[in-house]
């Protein structure tokens, strides 16, 4: 399928020079939602993965269902100060500022094999910072994946751990 057809592009948002990637007109269409996750799927099955991790909130609507398609558990990767109890975080930096991510510390087990899911990947943080979480759990990140990858950017160089994607897509607007 062409995902291509299925995203809103609005430059300059959410500031000046940022090209934001719409992935809501994907989700509004049945069809293209359910190829999406099947596609998803087809990269995961690779990393063999225990669990799925999902950063809030985008990655929670790709990372669920995929979990669920591949009868998985799903760990959400939380924005700060959004759960209770005692949680690990990591700090990072976005394209536009900066953001830090928490997970429970018992979400997973030791040794686990955690495959990371977002909606998009620009310069890597949000999933660089899912993988520390994961290994400051002692869990084991085997890869991610995400539905658009923004070519200039190069986010998956930055990743230490296998990637795929099912677009690429310019980062300009």
């Amino acid at each position: 399928m062409d995902y291509r057809k299925h995203i809103a592009v609005f430059p300059d948002f959410p500031k000046k020079g940022i090209s934001f990637k719409d992935i809501s007109t994907l989700l509004e269409d049945p069809v293209a939602f359910h190829f999406c996750i099947n596609d998803l799927a087809e990269l995961a099955i690779k990393f063999h993965p225990d669990v799925i991790m999902g950063a809030e909130s985008r990655g929670f609507i790709f990372g669920s269902a995929l979990a669920f398609k591949m009868n998985l558990g799903f760990v959400m990767a939380r924005k700060e100060g959004k759960l209770p109890g005692h949680n690990l975080k990591v700090s990072y930096a976005l394209e536009y500022g900066e953001a830090s991510l928490e997970i429970r510390d018992n979400a997973l087990k030791n040794g686990q094999r955690v495959l990371l899911v977002d909606d998009l990947i620009a310069t890597g943080g949000s999933l660089n910072a899912m993988a520390k979480l994961v290994r400051l759990a002692g869990a084991n990140p085997v890869g991610a994946v995400c539905v658009i990858a923004l070519k200039e950017l190069n986010g998956a160089q930055t990743l230490d751990i296998p990637f795929s994607s099912l677009v690429e897509l310019p980062a300009g607007c």
